[in-house]
């Protein structure tokens, strides 16, 4: 998953500039212009190669950052409507996992069209606990009428001709160089995309629910605003790993055994040290057998099987009529059984060319400068590569040298620089200008793309001053917020910013278009 977060930008008015005349450093100068620019929604004043900013949007939320902590985000929501506060409590990425965008979600949550505080999965339970809690205080919504949940029916099919694994062997990590083809498709793209794709659900997990709920795989059932037989409501229409707390709820009020329904409602509510945590539909259904509402009741508690949305790794200037993915398969083992990644797993293990998949293009802001004389810091651990080697390969193919940077890193160099031999051929023909390694499992130290930063302020915050625009790619929860601080310490340690001026000049920043991420 990923989502591009947007800046919030004011009205569009003059750039006020600090003549070279006036009482400051050099450092505080550069602060002060691009705090101006930033203020008055222009680049120019701080970095003249940079692109134009987006246009303003009507409200400001300042708290649509995953780089704060609950506590802090909640607290810039102070005093506004009870939508707002609710979308404070998100985990601010507008992913789509919960089938909404951040604010949507809250909105649907203010209004009584929804009901589940569980389905921020990146938020997890502390934003379902702060969820509930802003609820409580607020007066009740009138309920409004739920939809069913859309069938996965949208997009274009597309085959997936190879996911071929690109961790070399004795790798803990299994990563797919995922390649599909859009001929005839209609479907276009540009470096900085995302593709959504629409996957079943795993076929033996499919049959072990229906096993467990002793149905027949043809019952016929509604699921999707249709009729079709059980097999297909669980296997394409609906999601099976992540029942919400409405049917927690369900299945408590169906349980004929105290402590079953006791423990349903401790799961529903979010309460710390419930069991089984992180539970699927398989899980609820064999740990709580007294458990067994009507069938289509259940069903109709169950949410939408929704795309998972992959940020495209490559350019159409190179690979033609292609879609390339870069996906990290995720397969654990909890309670003696494999839980794999619904999409991951099948693009790695179950697809194949002859069964094409449904895929939509989603477009983005996350795009290279107008200018490509304009320089680039492109930071991406691990999958987060992805956007970075569609980036390269497009200026690749047009023939653009120049001020690329790009900061990677991974457990260790032997079986985890992805791409690796593409980024050091790119290097060497001066596609990419500076390439900064970091490797966690290697020496006696764990080393992060954070570790390299610092270590290169004095030039990061060069660039940086000479208009360069930065994009960070990656785990939102730990690696951009690591991120996000070390650029802050750049700030202090190499402009002679105070805490609160660094924290202002990189708002600035992304309010300019130059700090830009892609985070999931």
């Amino acid at each position: 998953m990923n989502a591009i977060i947007p800046a919030a930008f004011p009205g569009p008015a003059p750039v006020p500039v600090i003549p070279d005349s006036a009482p400051f450093t050099p450092a505080q100068r550069a602060w002060l212009n691009g705090f101006l620019a930033g203020l008055y929604g222009g680049a120019e004043a701080a970095a003249p190669n940079a692109s134009p900013a987006p246009p303003p949007p009507a409200e400001d939320f300042p708290w649509h950052d995953p780089a704060l902590e609950l506590e802090e985000r909640l607290r810039l929501a102070e005093g506004r409507p009870l939508a707002r506060r609710l979308m404070a409590a998100m985990a601010q990425l507008d992913c789509g996992q919960c089938g909404y965008l951040c604010r949507t979600y809250a909105e649907a949550l203010a209004s009584g069209a929804e009901t589940s505080t569980a389905l921020c999965v990146p938020g997890a339970k502390a934003t379902q606990k702060a969820l509930k809690a802003l609820l409580a205080e607020a007066p009740a919504a009138a309920p409004a009428a739920a939809a069913p949940a859309a069938p996965a029916r949208k997009g274009v099919p597309i085959p997936v001709l190879s996911a071929t694994r690109i961790t070399g062997e004795g790798s803990d990590k299994d990563v797919r160089h995922v390649v599909l083809d859009l001929a005839g498709s209609g479907l276009r793209y540009e470096p900085g995309d995302s593709l959504a794709l629409h996957c079943p659900n795993d076929p033996a997990l499919v049959a072990a629910v229906i096993g467990a709920l002793r149905a027949a795989p043809e019952t016929p059932v509604r699921a999707g605003g249709a009729e079709m037989p059980l097999v297909e409501a669980l296997s394409r229409v609906l999601d099976i790993a992540r029942p919400l707390d409405r049917t927690l709820d369900l299945l408590a009020g169906a349980a004929t055994h105290a402590p079953h329904a006791a423990a349903l409602r401790a799961l529903a509510e979010g309460e710390e040290g419930a069991e089984p945590e992180g539970a699927d539909l398989l899980d609820l259904l064999e740990a709580f057998p007294s458990a067994r509402p009507p069938l289509q009741a259940l069903l109709d508690s169950l949410p939408a099987l929704k795309p998972r949305l992959y940020s495209i790794a490559s350019s159409p200037l190179a690979v033609g009529e292609r879609v390339e993915l870069c996906v990290g398969v995720v397969r654990e083992m909890r309670r003696g059984r494999a839980r794999d990644g619904v999409a991951s797993c099948h693009l790695a293990f179950r697809a194949t060319p002859d069964q094409p998949l449904r895929a939509e293009v989603q477009s983005s802001h996350f795009r290279l400068p107008a200018d490509p004389a304009t320089p680039v810091i492109m930071i991406g651990p691990g999958t987060g590569i992805a956007p970075f080697r569609a980036f390269l390969q497009h200026r690749a193919a047009q023939g653009i040298t120049g001020r690329a940077w790009l900061f990677f890193g991974d457990r260790r160099r032997a079986t985890d620089f992805l791409f690796g031999a593409e980024i050091e051929a790119w290097l060497a023909q001066g596609t990419l200008s500076r390439l900064s390694l970091a490797w966690s499992r290697e020496g006696a130290r764990k080393d992060y793309v954070q570790h390299r930063m610092r270590e290169e302020a004095a030039d990061l915050w060069r660039w940086l001053q000479e208009g360069a625009h930065l994009y960070v790619c990656g785990d939102a929860q730990r690696m951009a917020k690591d991120v996000d601080a070390a650029l802050r310490e750049v700030a202090q340690t190499e402009g002679g910013l105070g805490a609160e001026q660094a924290r202002d000049w990189i708002v600035a920043l992304a309010r300019q278009g130059r700090y830009l991420r892609d985070v999931y």
